[in-house]
């Protein structure tokens, strides 16, 4: 999971087998259906789940670009949008956003997809294995026949790195990049950042650049004593840019393969 995917809605995480995270305390970054599945499926595995919301989603400061681009996709005006994280599902759910037959939709990966289908929109385009914007690039010549000249709707968050806009301009299309909302920092508790400091919490998980950014702010440094668990290569390098040591990665940027990433690391050290 990226920084696109980490942005996520509801998910339903299997309990495994017996109990390898017994005592272990677990901070997970997120709140909401998100924060519920994950700490749900820690304590099926015996840990006690922290659940202290690091980072929460804003309108975005350009209302007007915003409607005005929306206006225009339910026109017909695009041949292609692009939809980053399931909190974009979220906005164009919130404004009712009509997506025309003619207008293909590009999800950056599984969660996302599955979010534009819950809210009742397709997605023609999810990447098959790099669920970021790099592999949708991958893909995009497959699914387009090679076209050029297409006209393209990239809804992002204000914080996004426009890798995919970028791309697809490289490629010869028309894209018009849109903020949908901005991801903003939730200051935690006190007790919180007091069992993190003090090493009263096992493992950290880190499920995207934004969370990283808030985690070495608000709680850094942390101790050696904690796990520190990344979602996915790219939030590794982004949490390295702010300074967060990151000791395991996920094999897929998925919450199950982040979870299991911590498993292992408790494991080897039994």
């Amino acid at each position: 999971m990226s920084e696109f995917e980490s942005m996520t809605g509801a998910i339903n995480l299997p309990a495994s087998a017996g109990k390898p995270l017994a005592g272990w305390r677990v901070l997970v970054p997120r709140g909401g259906p998100w924060g519920d599945g994950v700490a749900a499926a820690l304590r099926a595995r015996g840990a006690s789940p922290v659940v202290a919301p690091l980072i929460n989603f804003a309108p975005s400061d350009d209302q007007p670009a915003l409607e005005a681009a929306l206006a225009k996709l339910a026109a017909g005006g695009f041949d292609w949008l692009t939809v980053t994280s399931a909190t974009t599902v979220d906005v164009l759910s919130t404004y009712s956003a009509v997506i025309p037959e003619t207008t293909k939709v590009a999800a950056v990966g599984e969660t996302t997809a599955a979010a534009l289908i819950a809210a009742g929109y397709q997605a023609d385009i999810v990447p098959s294995e790099d669920n970021s914007a790099r592999g949708m690039l991958e893909e995009w010549e497959a699914a387009t026949a090679g076209a050029r000249g297409l006209n393209v709707l990239a809804l992002r968050s204000a914080i996004a790195k426009q890798v995919l806009s970028i791309g697809l301009e490289r490629m010869g299309h028309h894209v018009e990049a849109v903020v949908a909302y901005r991801t903003i920092g939730v200051p935690v508790s006190a007790k919180v950042a007091e069992d993190v400091r003090s090493g009263r919490v096992n493992a950290v998980l880190v499920t995207s650049g934004s969370v990283a950014e808030q985690v070495q702010q608000q709680l850094g440094p942390i101790p050696e004593s904690i796990l520190v668990a990344a979602i996915g290569p790219q939030t590794k390098k982004d949490a390295a840019q702010v300074g967060l040591r990151v000791d395991v990665v996920a094999r897929e940027r998925t919450a199950e393969s982040l979870i299991d990433a911590v498993v292992d690391a408790a494991t080897a050290k039994a």
